[in-house]
Order: C-alpha cells, then structure tokens, then sequence
C-alpha cells in the first residue's frame, strides 16, 4: 500500500507541474486555432470539404500531442535531474521504477487533459460542418456554447490569477476542459437553430474510435520522451522524440517496403530450387528486428477510414491497442533501466 501511495504522489505532483508549464498552454493555444481555423480552410477543396477538414483537424490533434510529449516529458525529469532536485526523492525509501512509473502517469495525465480539450473543439468544429456554400446555415450553439465555454474559462483563470495567484495557464486548462465537454453534450442534442434534435443524429462513435486510438499513440511517444530524459538533455531528447515519431511515421515506406521485397526475392529463389544467401537473410532478419522495434505510428492514424466512410473493424483494434500498450511498456522497461543506474547525485 505504500508503494501505491508514493505511486500516487509522484503521478500527482507530477501532473500539477506539467499542466503549469507554459508550453502546455502555448501548444494548447496554437493547435485550437488550428483546428478551428481547418473548418474554413478546408471549404476550397473541389471534392469532399469535410474530408480534408477531419484530415487537417485529425493531424493538428496527432501533431500538437506529439508535440507535448517532447517537451513535456523532457521537463518533468531531465530539468529535476541538472537541478539535482530528484535527490529528494530517490534519497528516500522511493524504488526508482515506481519513480519513473509516476513520471509517465503524471505527463499522460496532462497530455490526456489537453488531447481531451483539442479533441472536444474538434468534434464541436465537426458537428458545426464546413460550409461550401453561403446559404448553408451557422451551427448557432455550437458557435455561442464553444465561445462561451473558452470566454468563461479564460475569465475564471484571470480571475483565479489575479486575486488568488493561481497560475493562469493550468487554471485555464482544468476549468475549460469540462465546460467544453458540457458545450458539446448539448450541441449533440440541439440543431443549428437550437432546435431539440437527436444526439445520433451528431454524433460520430467511428471518428471518437479514431481519436482516442491516437491517445495511444501520443502515450508511445511520452514513453520514448521519458525514456530518452533519464539519460539525455533537454536538446538532445527533443531530437530523439521527434526522430522516432518522425521513423515511426515512414517505418512502413522505410523498412516495411524493404522486408516485403526482401521476401519476394527470398520466394522466388526458393522456388527456382536455390537457397538465399547469408547477406539477404541478414539484412531481412535485421530488418525485422528494427521493424518490430520501432514503434509504427501509421497503426495509430485511423483517419482515412473515416474519411473513406469505412468502419473500424474490431480486429484491428484488438491488435492495434495491445501493440500501443506493449509499445509503452517497453519503453517504460527501457527508462527503467536506464535510469536504475543514472547517477543522479
């Protein structure tokens, strides 16, 4: 019970320090205009407007997660390790993998509340529609109830700040956040002329699958960040995260195109009645071994079946979220390892 307690603590101090940041905050802010902003952009398409606009605003959320993982998870452990603060607490009867466990939970709790926010305005953006033509109507609550809800949250943390000195940017998260969650529970029951209607008729269960299959992936990537901090600095953590995204994205058109060819070859040279040689079985088999290494990020996008108007099918989630979760515990695994022995003194 007590390791569940110092657990709880870690995770806890830890999601209060990094929904205080300022760049949780500033990506918070870029990536909501982003996505708002993608509802016009998308109405010059000459085909499907709302396909690009979950395409655009689908990207903003993945990217903008992204984003956070580097930066957030580089904070929470190498700036408490070159300050020598981590001291206090590996001094102490703390085991340093539940440390490291605390860290990751911590930053996956405010990386969860900011997708949360970003994932809401994008679906309120969503239920508005865009508008290709000008006699189409404005989706009027979901324009005054989405207004209202950041205003409201915007007030409440100035006013927090100024008379209780709460810090603005983590005050502003945690109070908008469920406003938007209210904001969009009743524009699913309410038409463009706040006409009572049908939630299913709004509501999108495929492209909330879709979403939150991308938490997924944004929690892979906080696993490498933290991993990549026990060991790096700031910079050169930055530079790892965004690597391994960027790899995971191409690990298909990388190595996946490489290992179906490799293949090809290896069966066409069977059948001619010859054996491969040792070079092509160990570059198939090195291949393989990176391949499965490193996380693929394409099995996290799931926007083009949406946009397909293609449903999700359950087999694939039943491989695709154990392969997150897999993904996270090796690199969790990793981080413990490589912090068990990180001189921190």
């Amino acid at each position: 019970m007590a390791t569940f307690e110092q657990l709880l603590a870690i995770a806890r101090n830890t999601l209060f320090e990094s929904i205080r940041q300022p760049v949780l905050l500033v990506v918070l802010l870029a990536c909501g205009i982003l996505v708002v902003l993608s509802n016009p952009f998308s109405a010059y398409t000459l085909t499907d407007d709302q396909r690009m606009f979950v395409d655009i605003g689908m990207s903003t959320i993945f990217i903008g997660g992204a984003i956070l993982a580097a930066f957030v998870a580089t904070n929470v452990l190498t700036r408490e390790i070159d300050n020598r603060t981590v001291l206090t607490v590996v001094s102490k009867p703390v085991p340093r993998p539940i440390f490291v466990l605390g860290k990751f939970l911590g930053v996956a709790g405010a990386q969860t509340i900011v997708m949360v926010f970003l994932s809401i305005l994008f679906m309120l953006v969503e239920i508005h529609g865009v508008r290709e033509a000008v006699a189409d109507p404005w989706h009027l609550p979901v324009i005054l109830l989405g207004s209202s809800a950041v205003l409201l949250g915007a007030l409440a943390g100035i006013w927090c700040n100024f008379f209780y000195g709460w810090v603005f940017s983590s005050t502003f998260i945690v109070l908008t956040t469920p406003l938007l969650v209210l904001a969009y529970g009743l524009c699913l029951i309410l038409g463009p002329d706040f006409n009572p209607q049908p939630a299913s008729r709004s509501f999108q269960g495929d492209l909330w699958v879709a979403i939150l299959v991308l938490f997924i992936g944004e929690y892979v990537l906080t696993a490498i960040a933290l991993a990549a901090s026990t060991r790096l600095g700031q910079v050169l953590t930055l530079v790892t995260t965004v690597g391994f995204f960027i790899l995971g994205l191409l690990s298909d058109w990388i190595f996946g195109r490489r290992i179906a060819r490799l293949e090809e070859m290896t069966a066409g040279i069977i059948e001619a009645g010859g054996s491969p040689d040792l070079a092509i079985q160990t570059e198939q088999v090195a291949l393989q071994t990176v391949y499965a290494l490193v996380p693929n990020f394409q099995v996290f996008w799931l926007a083009d079946a949406i946009t397909q108007k293609a449903s999700i099918p359950i087999d694939y989630l039943a491989t695709t979220i154990p392969y997150g979760l897999s993904m996270i515990m090796m690199a969790l695994a990793i981080a413990v390892v490589l912090f068990q022995r990180r001189e921190v003194g």
